[in-house]
């Protein structure tokens, strides 16, 4: 098979097609033929050399992938711990999701990551509540606006202003231009976040927390922001709020298996009836994962960026 490989550490340059062997399924695995990919924030570390992936995982990023088992022919989506730029791909069954209804098997390429990201940090309990996502125009951020609306919260996001328009199509309540607006301000002006969605990190653990309102809770997903900070123990304390940080990646099978799970029961069907819609801003064939890494880095996506093979 081909997939896209990665040499040396590097820029999006270092990014090449190549033919490696085919993917061996063991026990409880299926072969999927990839139909397409997306790309994530941690495909670009791991190309950096920042994010290597697990022991006896593929070498190849990526972190979701759609097609059809090779066994039988039935089109399905998945969440991989890594290989989904290739034209096969090893993962097992207990990661797979069926295509939802309305959507094609390209489309569904979107959903798997950022669907389980977001499941597994906000959960279900969200009517009434006041969501802050930060990066509102990222895959992530597309999503989490869509699923706060689903499940009738009020949604705050940060995003660029060129962004803003297709942020407020998908139901964001107020969105702020986080390069020239006090986003602190705004949201405590509206009474606090009762949950915070944050990609930043570092940078913002201090103004996220100003943010909170109380009982609020701080989820952080990515380190965009830097991986240090001082935390003011008094404030968060004051706030009676909490942190929680994550990653998808490094967790086990079996929680794996219990997200996914979850995701199918309760997020796929919010899929089906379009209350939440896989947000593409373009797609690129598999062999050119160097240009989708340049947009990805430069922020100059809303939604997902699809690597496709034809």
């Amino acid at each position: 098979m081909r997939a896209i490989t990665i040499p040396k550490s590097g820029g999006p340059e270092v990014l090449t097609w190549a033919e490696v062997p085919d993917p061996r399924p063991g026990p409880g695995e299926v072969l999927i033929r990839t139909v397409a990919s997306a790309v994530n924030r941690a495909d670009l570390l791991q190309r950096q050399g920042h994010y290597n992936p697990p022991p006896g995982a593929s070498p190849y990023p990526g972190l979701e992938v759609s097609g059809t088992d090779t066994a039988t022919g039935e089109p399905l989506c998945a969440l991989l711990v890594g290989g989904g730029y290739a034209e096969l791909v090893a993962v097992p069954a207990d990661h797979t999701l069926p295509v939802p209804a309305g959507l094609s098997v390209e489309e569904a390429a979107a959903l798997p990551e950022v669907a389980c990201t977001v499941w597994s940090n906000l959960g279900h309990d969200l009517k009434g509540k006041t969501l802050l996502v930060h990066g509102g125009g990222s895959g992530i951020g597309t999503f989490a606006i869509q699923f706060g609306v689903a499940l009738g919260a009020t949604v705050i996001t940060t995003a660029r202003r060129s962004k803003h328009d297709r942020l407020k199509a998908l139901g964001a309540d107020r969105t702020i231009d986080y390069t020239g607006e006090d986003w602190v301000t705004e949201v405590r002006t509206a009474g606090g976040a009762d949950l915070i969605l944050d990609i930043v990190g570092a940078r913002y653990l201090a103004p996220n927390i100003e943010a909170l309102a109380t009982n609020g809770r701080l989820a952080i997903i990515g380190l965009q922001g830097g991986v240090k900070a001082e935390l003011d123990l008094r404030a968060l304390m004051a706030k009676r709020g909490s942190i929680s940080a994550t990653t998808l990646r490094a967790r086990g099978h079996d929680e794996k298996t219990a997200i996914v799970r979850g995701v199918r029961d309760h997020v796929w069907p919010l899929v089906e009836s379009g209350a939440i819609k896989p947000v593409i801003d373009r797609r690129l064939p598999m062999s050119a994962a160097a240009e989708a890494h340049r947009v990805v880095e430069a922020s100059e996506h809303v939604g997902k960026v699809l690597l496709t093979i034809g």
